[in-house]
């Protein structure tokens, strides 16, 4: 993998029975919560919410920082993200 998603957490698109989620356009639709819009008029994604793919899986990347700055909406994504079982990776657990 060529991204490094150390300290990040990863909401994946496919479930914990293993289905993939759908539709497939669902991570670029909740990210588009923080875009903006540039010069360009083109669609710019914040770097604390971000859609990838990951092995032709599609994922939400998200700062933990934005628990702090946009708290209502870091508690949405992972109610949403438990709601529909979706696999969820924390990069940002603290190891002693």
């Amino acid at each position: 993998m060529a991204e490094n998603f150390t300290g990040k957490i990863i909401i994946e698109g496919m479930t914990r029975e293993g289905r993939k989620f759908r539709p497939s356009d669902w991570a670029e639709r909740m990210c588009g919560a923080l875009s903006t819009v540039g010069n360009d008029r083109r669609l710019k994604y914040s770097p604390m919410l971000q859609p990838v793919s990951i092995n032709g899986i599609k994922c939400m990347i998200i700062d933990p920082v934005m628990e702090e700055s946009h708290p209502d909406m870091y508690a949405y994504l992972l109610c949403f993200a438990n709601e529909n079982e979706l696999n969820v990776i924390d990069n940002n657990k603290k190891r002693d």
